[in-house]
């Protein structure tokens, strides 16, 4: 298999660097990642991927999960199957140091350990575009961002009356309906939708013979107001209730086995803001909201739950937009967060006041420049001051440079500081990040080959310690164990994409990262970080309308702890096959089905938990 990776790698990286092409003009991506604002994805210098409607529609996932594992520098480790806790690990870094946003807005997890959120649960429903930014990110987002950004877009208002319909069946006794209604009513503009999901499932511990399944129902909504001219109303909200089935580590031997543990939550974001646009300035002030409920049983049916979380963070925030002239831009902004979690026994709450100035300069047609600079202040570590910088250089025939310096941090999450394993001492967790990257088109944009450089530096990284026959030092009063800023990390790498169309039938994306990972505390490699991860996917349309593709993930070995010993372990690589198809019938009906794990390969992506075997799905999707 290491072969494989590195045949792929030196062939790429020769394509990347001796190619040469000609411009191109192409409609690009808007992501609002890099600056928290509207921005085209060629005049940022940050490394950002992105997913549209059409890719989405295509690769035919359920979960937001498994299309994220097919971008570079990005990593997936999943307890189990879908509903299963889901890490979203990006250039090497934390799951917990991953931003998540739906709509833009923050939906991390207070009330968990580590505040990261959960991707396990997060399905496809009526997503309309993912965008992954890869490296620290927070002068326009605070906190958390360390690792990285995933943006989820949900559908957006049409001018024109529409919908979309789809339904699909499968292994594991799944099934799943998503619809949504989209359009425009004199002032008011509106897209709603819903959808419903339930899967047996496997079983979540890897010898077990109880399938653990998920169930979920969701909704989505955005809706947008004219109230006058260049003022108006956006309101945005987003809603899941899930049960998920688990497994866990029962008395009285307290080691991994088969349970009926079932956990019942709910995720709610919402946000209401006012937009003005004043001539070259656009302001907006709007007021979020993302709240987290989780009740945890022993058994279904139980009246009361073994634990419970609740997690809450309300924001204002104002972010404003001004194009002082072609060639420059302001983009600025100020917020209050206020978060809290609750136990049932304890609630704790923390604040944090911010603002940010960035300066987007064009000096040259082919050049932009992006600096910018955060000051936050938090009500326990007080004031925190980061800054980025990058530079995109379009330098001809094809050829585009891109160089990005950016810093984050992470302050310690309540349960850290305040729980019965907290310890109130520690320090915030801060990492800075250096990229520099190429990208090159051929054959009017055919062909585009990119390779991106990447090192990401990590300080008072949290770590769960261990106080096992401990009575002393940090370890005093903590018998089952505390938090401590123990660890410095490094990770660098290079991530290398290339994107061909031949002909207007046929697409094929190949994504390979090398990581090298290090804890520079104990000389190891971090867990669950495998050294080479490559993607592929090729889609072919036939003369007839038909859809064919096919999907390849590969994964070398990596490093875990052992469920049962808790020693390091090691987990075998893996490689992944997929088909799939499509067929329309008519202008709005459209037919398709897929096989995943096609060869039935075993795995593991977190030591002692199950992964899916070959599994096979039929749906039915219509617009009009």
């Amino acid at each position: 298999m290491k072969s494989v990776f590195y045949c792929s790698a030196a062939l790429l990286a020769l394509a990347s660097t001796s190619a040469f092409g000609q411009d191109v003009d192409e409609a690009e991506t808007i992501i609002v990642t890099a600056t928290g604002a509207p921005t085209r994805s060629g005049d940022t210098g940050q490394a950002v991927s992105t997913l549209n409607q059409s890719e989405i529609d295509v690769r035919q996932s359920i979960g937001v999960a498994e299309l994220l594992a097919s971008q570079p520098g990005v990593t997936i480790s999943r307890n189990g199957g879908l509903g299963g806790f889901s890490a979203v690990r990006i250039r090497g870094a934390e799951g917990e140091q991953t931003l998540a946003l739906i709509d833009g807005v923050k939906v991390n997890d207070p009330s968990s350990p580590g505040g990261g959120f959960d991707f396990g649960s997060l399905l496809i429903g009526n997503i309309q575009q993912i965008e992954v930014l890869r490296g620290p990110n927070s002068v326009p987002w605070g906190s958390e961002a360390i690792g990285g950004v995933v943006n989820v877009v949900t559908a957006t208002p049409t001018e024109q009356p529409s919908a979309k319909l789809r339904g699909e069946i499968g292994s594991n006794d799944a099934g799943n309906i998503v619809g949504n209604l989209s359009g425009t009513l004199g002032p008011v503009r509106a897209s709603l939708g819903a959808g419903w999901f339930n899967e047996g499932g496997i079983s979540a511990y890897k010898n077990g013979t109880e399938a653990d399944g998920l169930r979920q129902y969701g909704a989505n909504g955005r809706v947008e107001i004219d109230v006058a001219d260049g003022i108006g109303l956006d309101l945005r909200g987003y809603y899941a209730k899930s049960r998920i089935d688990q497994d866990g580590f029962p008395p009285p031997f307290y080691s991994f086995a088969d349970t009926p543990e079932v956990t019942h939550s709910e995720q709610a974001m919402g946000y209401a803001g006012l937009r003005a646009d004043l001539g070259d300035l656009k302001n907006r002030i709007g007021l979020t909201l993302s709240d987290i409920n989780r009740d945890s049983f022993a058994a279904p049916g139980d009246a009361t739950p073994q634990y419970l979380n609740r997690g809450r963070i309300e924001r204002i925030e104002y972010r404003g937009d001004w194009r002082a002239s072609e060639t420059m831009r302001a983009v600025f902004g100020a917020e209050h967060e206020r978060s809290r979690i609750s136990d049932g026994f304890s609630e704790n709450k923390t604040h944090t006041s911010g603002g940010y100035l960035q300066l987007v300069a064009s000096p040259l047609s082919r050049i932009t420049l992006t600096g910018g600079i955060r000051v936050d202040d938090h009500a326990t570590f007080g004031t925190r001051t980061t800054m980025s910088g990058n530079m995109v250089w379009r330098v001809g025939s094809g050829t585009t440079l891109r160089a990005a310096y950016g810093e984050g941090f992470k302050a310690p999450t309540l349960f850290q500081l305040y729980s019965f394993y907290g310890n109130v001492t520690l320090k915030p967790e801060s990492a800075q990040s250096y990229d520099l990257g190429v990208e090159q088109k051929l054959l009017e944009g055919r062909f585009i080959l990119s390779a991106t450089l990447f090192q990401r530096d990590t300080r008072n990284q949290i770590d769960f310690i261990s106080c096992f026959g401990q009575t002393t030092g940090i370890c005093a009063n903590r018998p089952d164990g505390t938090y401590d800023n123990v660890d410095r990390t490094r990770s660098k790498g290079i991530e290398i994409s290339m994107k061909i169309r031949p002909t207007d039938t046929l697409d094929m994306t190949v994504n390979y990262t090398l990581l090298d990972t290090e804890d520079r505390t104990t000389g190891r490699v971090l867990v669950r970080r495998p050294r080479h991860n490559l993607a592929a996917d090729v889609d072919w349309t036939t003369p007839f309308g038909a859809r064919l593709g096919a999907t390849l993930r590969l994964a070398s070995d990596s490093a875990d702890t052992d469920f049962e010993t808790f020693a390091r372990t090691s987990l075998d690589g893996y490689a992944l096959v997929g088909l799939r198809a499509s067929l329309p019938i008519g202008e709005t009906l459209e037919l398709y089905g897929r096989v995943e794990n096609l060869i039935d390969a075993r795995y593991e992506t977190v030591s002692g938990y199950g992964a899916y075997g070959r599994t096979a799905f039929v749906g039915v999707r219509t617009s009009f």
